[in-house]
């Protein structure tokens, strides 16, 4: 979820100085720093999205969640208030994923900035991509009690992938990602037609697949996209020293170029909405796109809302850094330890609690509390990973 610990923060100040390595056409200002710190406030913000998600799951009776044709039965009520709740956590794994690329992007630069080999590099790839994508297989499926292949899986298998990826140019890595969305659903297609679930392999990397002992939620291919895009929005913008100080208006023009193509495509509520069609013209049938497998219309919404949020932070510039103990700092910062936490502990207060289905007014207390509960010890993980940056802990 988020790549080697660094120091908190630089903002904005830091990229409009940003000049080329002589040697190696690197910025200067990231071979010394850490993290950007818009991306970790961004990654932090999504971080309390899915706790909200999550606590909604454990304790919350009326949720909504049916957001794949799969899934979805016509005619179905989609109450406000569920459903936005459910809607606002859709930023989440789009934002995972890109923020993954960009963090392979800089981290790579950083490396090879430093004289360490682009072999080093893949082996971290490979290492925490592996890693990660166990943790769906083994932790987090005997958690749910059957075989789990949700963002977890697409994180990691996404981040191997991506050891030959990024050896492409950015124009072929750009048309690659955008082309699949554009014209990737009559591949989905064939090998799936819900409801009906399709067979394991055409899951595994395209489309969806619910049983009694296997949830495929999160096939591959479309959430490699889109780390892959995060890649080359991280090596041709931030990276670059003459477009670097130009990232928030940047931002804003994909944000609502995004934007604009979520209106014409749910509008004309046809081709790209991945089988889940608009059934009228209420706020809420609008905004329920199809995240299982994602469809361009969800796609193109979640990165253009990702996009403006982004363009904010990093507007704020080094305002950012002045606030390195904001808890959306250290969630950002200590992402994957978060997750693997706050899911376990949700877990286990609604069992003890004995408030399973409670309502949403415990989802949000409950998302909350887990938050308030995890920060000094996400903080406390945070303070350990940047006093061991070579340390294991490198790769959580």
């Amino acid at each position: 979820m988020e790549q080697a610990a660094g120091q908190a923060a630089i903002g904005e100040a830091a990229l409009g100085t940003v000049a080329a390595s002589a040697a190696r056409d690197v910025p200067l200002a990231l071979q010394h720093a850490g993290r950007l710190a818009a991306i970790d406030w961004m990654r932090g913000l999504v971080m309390v999205l899915m706790a909200i998600d999550h606590a909604s799951l454990f304790f919350n009776g009326g949720r909504v969640a049916d957001d794949s044709a799969g899934m979805w039965r016509a005619g179905s009520a989609l109450p406000l208030d569920q459903f936005l709740t459910r809607w606002i956590t859709h930023l989440c794994a789009p934002t995972f994923l890109f923020l993954a690329g960009t963090s392979i992007a800089l981290s790579s630069a950083r490396r090879r900035a430093r004289g360490q080999s682009e072999a080093g590099t893949d082996r971290d790839l490979l290492i925490r991509g592996a890693l990660i994508a166990g943790l769906d297989l083994t932790y987090m499926s005997w958690l749910a009690g059957n075989h789990l292949f949700q963002v977890l899986y697409a994180i990691g298998v996404s981040m191997i992938a991506m050891v030959g990826v990024r050896r492409l140019p950015d124009r072929a890595i750009a048309a690659l990602a955008l082309g699949w969305f554009a014209f990737g659903e009559p591949i989905t297609a064939a090998v799936w037609h819900p409801p009906q679930s399709s067979a394991l392999p055409a899951a595994l990397t395209l489309a969806q697949r619910v049983d009694e002992h296997t949830w495929v939620f999160y096939p591959f291919v479309p959430w490699l996209c889109i780390m892959a895009l995060g890649f080359v929005f991280g090596r041709s913008v931030l990276l670059d020293a003459g477009r670097a100080a130009q990232t928030p208006r940047t931002l804003l023009l994909l944000g609502a170029s995004c934007l604009l193509v979520f209106l014409l495509v749910r509008g004309a509520n046809g081709w790209g909405n991945m089988f889940l069609l608009r059934e009228d013209g209420s706020l809420a049938q609008w905004l329920h796109v199809s995240k299982y497998p994602p469809s361009l219309a969800y796609v193109a919404l979640e990165l253009g809302l990702l996009a403006l949020c982004l363009a904010g932070f990093f507007a704020l510039g080094t305002r950012l850094g002045a606030h390195p103990r904001h808890p959306l700092l250290v969630f950002g910062q200590s992402a994957l330890f978060f997750y693997l936490l706050h899911f376990t502990l949700l877990g286990i207060a609604s069992e003890a609690l004995g408030i399973a289905r409670a309502g949403l007014g415990r989802a949000y207390l409950g998302a909350l509390c887990v938050c308030a509960v995890l920060y000094p010890v996400c903080l406390a993980f945070r303070r350990y990973k940047q006093a061991h940056p070579d340390s294991w802990v490198r790769f959580i």
